[in-house]
Formats: structure tokens, C-alpha cells, sequence
């Protein structure tokens, strides 16, 4: 089913993209495509986060839908199993919640709390099993979530995705200690430690059970799946970077391509806008060009085996569902009541996190 420049929420209207965030490209050759699960995912989603307590009821039934969690994965793993799409999107919706948290430990100067909570959640991640009835919804959520992923594919998987996510956990903490310090990282440092926190090999990963089928590593590893998967990262990434510009140079934030660009390259904010519009850019036109290859590639795998064709046909649906996260990201943005700051009383906290959600007493 496509979506086109509409909300997918019960009441959808019309997205206006302003011009310095406008991609031509993406709006005409990545035409935008939602799983046909979405609105049982969207509702399943939200009685989720309620039954886990990851956000009090009253946010739940006004924000929980406008936030686009369940829209944003809809539009990126196509063709996974139904059961597959919902645990990445309850996966993803308790990310957000963990990415709250975090900023509310910064904001208030909670280092102690997050420092237990982060060693919970490398404890958790090991053991989700031991950590369902958790006293912290949140690492409880966390449990919960990661049990059903690791239900997907063999122990091997379950083992890869677990140290890609101790490094994002990692990473985390690296950026706790960045803003409480004030500490701005130079371009390349900044560039990266957002593949950690951004969780880039993490939505790589979960490509694999969305198509049925653990990606061996020499199909990982090769050289043109590995750039497509990365460049498609990477302009979510950056372009989540050049929407938040303004309001984190506003906040007083550290952690932003265009704040490292503009501390450490010495640009103006509006060389600095352009920098990482062009790096945007790039991302799209090279994506465009390995695409291809990546895709002869999955071709080549197909040597008339029952094996063979199975692992070609996998390779091609991640493969297009990278192309898939592009379009996702980008109307992601511009219709999630996340990134609709002028429309909250206060800036600094997002109407959706309260104390109680936030970890706090």
C-alpha cells in the first residue's frame, strides 16, 4: 500500500516540507510504501507501551499515535512476517522511550541513575529472560523486546545483535559524558560515534529476520551490500541531524554534525547547514549507484540451487528495504509530533515524557 504526503495517523493531512529540508529525489524516485500490517501495528504498538508502562496512559492516547514510532518501521521492513514487524516496532517505540530517559538523566544531572541504568541494560541484554518482571519498566520493556527478537533466527544472530547493541549502549554513555562535560567532538570522533547511537548495524541486523533468513558473512561483508547499508544509515543519520540543527544550537547541545562543523571546521551555521545538506545529498546519489550493484550481487547468488535461490531473494529484499528507509526517515520527520518543537509549551521538554516516565521520582 503507498503512502503519499499524508500522515498515516487516523486523521492524515498534508505535510509541508520547507524548503531548506526539501529532497526533490526522495519525494519522486523513492516512492513510499507501508507494510500492510500498519494499522493493526500502530494499535498493538500503543497497547504495548501501556501494558509496560514505558508511557502513563494519558500520553498514550494523545501522543502516542502522532509520534509515528509504528510508521516509521512500517515503512522500512517490508515484507517481514507480521509477528517479526511487530517486535521491531515495539523494539523501536521502546528505543524512543530509552532516548527520552537518557536526555531527562542529562537535562536534570542524573549520572549516578544513568549509570545503573546502563549496566541494567547490558545486564538485560544478555539474560532477557531474568529481566521481564524488572522493577524499571524500562528495562523490563527492554527485556521484553529483545526476547522476542532473539525468537527469530539462530543463536548466531542473537549473538551479533547483542554486541552491536553493548557498543550502542557504549555509545550512550560516551554521549551522557559528552553534554554533561560540554564536551563538542571533533567531525570525524562525532561521525563515528552516531553510527553507534543512531544504532546503525542494529536496523542493518534486523533487516535479516524481516526476510526469513540469517545473512551469511561473506553476503555482510560484501563490499557493495556493506556501502548500500551504510549509506542508507547514514542519511538517516544526517538528515535527522540537519532537521535538528536550530533547536539543538538553540539548547545548547554538543551532539549534531553541523555543531562539530561549525566548533571545529569553523563554519557559519549557514556553511554548516549546507555541509551537511550536501553530505544528505550524497548519501542519496551514491546510494543510488551501489544500489545497483548490491543488486547484480544478490543476482549472482542464485546458482539454480533451492539454497541459492533462497539467499538471492533475501539479499534482494534487504537490499530494498534500504532504499525503503530512505523515504521513511525522510516523511518521518516531517510528520512525528517528536520533531514539532514550536508547538510545545516548553521547548526544553517534550510534552510526551513526564517525570514519571523520565525515571524520575
Amino acid at each position: 500500500m503507498h503512502a503519499f504526503r499524508h500522515g498515516t495517523t487516523t486523521t492524515p493531512t498534508a505535510v509541508v516540507v520547507p524548503p531548506s529540508l526539501a529532497l526533490p529525489v526522495i519525494e519522486s524516485a523513492f516512492p513510499r510504501q507501508l507494510h500492510p500490517y500498519w494499522p493493526r501495528l500502530q494499535e498493538k504498538t500503543r497497547l504495548w507501551l501501556l501494558e509496560k508502562r514505558l508511557m502513563p496512559a494519558d500520553k498514550v492516547e494523545e501522543y502516542a499515535d502522532g509520534l509515528c514510532y509504528t510508521d516509521l518501521m512500517a515503512g522500512y521492513y517490508l515484507g517481514a512476517p507480521d509477528e517479526v514487524l511487530q517486535a521491531i516496532a515495539d523494539y523501536s517505540a521502546w528505543f524512543f522511550v530509552w532516548d527520552d530517559r537518557h536526555d531527562r538523566y542529562v537535562v536534570h544531572g542524573r549520572p549516578d541513575d544513568w549509570r545503573r541504568l546502563r549496566h541494567r541494560l547490558h545486564t538485560a541484554l544478555d539474560a532477557p529472560r531474568h529481566h521481564l518482571h524488572h522493577p524499571d519498566p524500562l528495562v523490563a520493556g527492554f527485556a521484553d523486546s529483545v526476547l522476542r527478537l532473539y525468537g527469530f533466527l539462530p543463536r548466531t544472530w542473537n549473538q551479533r545483535f547483542a554486541r552491536h547493541f553493548h557498543a550502542v549502549i557504549e555509545a550512550y554513555d560516551r554521549e551522557f559524558r559528552n553534554r554533561t562535560e560540554g564536551c563538542i567532538p571533533g567531525v570525524e570522533e562525532y561521525l563515528a560515534l552516531r553510527r553507534h547511537t543512531f544504532a546503525h548495524w542494529i536496523w542493518t541486523d534486523l533487516l535479516e529476520p524481516s526476510a526469513g533468513c540469517e545473512l551469511p558473512d561473506s553476503v555482510r561483508k560484501n563490499a557493495a551490500y556493506r556501502r548500500a547499508a551504510l549509506l542508507s544509515q547514514e542519511f538517516a543519520a544526517w538528515y535527522n541531524d540537519l532537521c535538528s540543527l536550530p533547536k539543538e544550537i538553540a539548547g545548547d547541545e554538543v551532539h549534531n554534525l553541523g555543531i562539530s562543523l561549525i566548533t571545529h571546521e569553523n563554519l557559519t551555521l549557514e556553511e554548516a547547514v549546507d555541509d551537511v545538506r550536501r553530505r544528505v545529498e550524497e548519501c542519496i546519489s551514491e546510494f543510488l549507484r551501489v544500489e545497483q550493484e548490491a543488486l547484480r550481487f544478490a543476482d549472482g547468488l542464485d546458482d539454480g540451487t533451492v539454497h541459492g535461490k533462497e539467499l538471492s531473494a533475501a539479499v534482494r529484499a534487504c537490499v530494498g528495504n534500504m532504499r525503503n528507509w530512505f523515504s521513511s526517515v525522510y516523511w518521518f520527520h516531517h510528520e512525528s509530533g517528536r520533531y514539532m518543537v514550536d508547538t510545545w509549551d516548553d521547548r526544553s521538554t517534550p510534552p510526551y515524557v513526564t517525570n514519571e516516565a523520565a525515571g524520575e521520582k
